[in-house]
């Protein structure tokens, strides 16, 4: 432990990792202030255990946000609309095909099951392997494997992405 009772290494794991977090809760939610929520609930859970974790913190974590993600998902009411300053405009490319792109992936995460989108975000934008996944959501690899193979079923028939997978073009 460090002054305050804060636990050693938990700010600098926070520091380094906050923005990977943010990413997979994105991903995961669909919007910027739940995937703030989302981390920053997973760090609050982990927080009285951080001692204790010998290995791979980030994997803890991370299984704290899916469990946290799909317990979400399983409430009924989700009746808080989040919604944010806009953001000063960059001068990155075009930015309209940015959105664009950002709106295809974000619908097509959608329209995806809480389990099947956990996998995608975990094993495709968080680049853990299949083994990783499944300890952090707690199945088998094969479940993983299932979840994925169904998932990028179909994400390869959502509107939109096969344009942004490709460049643009379309084949």
């Amino acid at each position: 432990m460090v002054s305050g009772g804060e636990p050693e290494g938990f700010r600098a794991f926070v520091e380094a990792r906050s923005p990977a977090l943010l990413r997979s809760g994105w991903l995961l939610t669909g919007d910027w202030p739940s995937a703030e929520d989302l981390v920053q609930t997973a760090l609050a859970a982990a927080w009285p255990r951080w001692s204790s974790l010998d290995q791979s913190p980030e994997l803890y974590v991370k299984k704290i946000m899916v469990n946290t993600f799909l317990r979400w998902r399983k409430r009924r009411w989700n009746g808080e609309i989040a919604t944010a300053s806009l953001p000063e405009l960059r001068a990155y490319g075009d930015v309209f095909a940015q959105v664009d792109s950002r709106a295809a992936l974000t619908a097509a995460l959608d329209r995806l099951p809480p389990r099947q989108r956990a996998v995608v975000v975990l094993r495709y934008f968080a680049d853990l392997t299949e083994a990783q996944t499944a300890q952090t959501m707690g199945c088998s690899v094969g479940a993983v494997k299932a979840h994925a193979s169904k998932a990028l079923a179909r994400l390869r028939d959502a509107p939109g992405l096969a344009e942004l997978m490709t460049g643009g073009v379309a084949q």
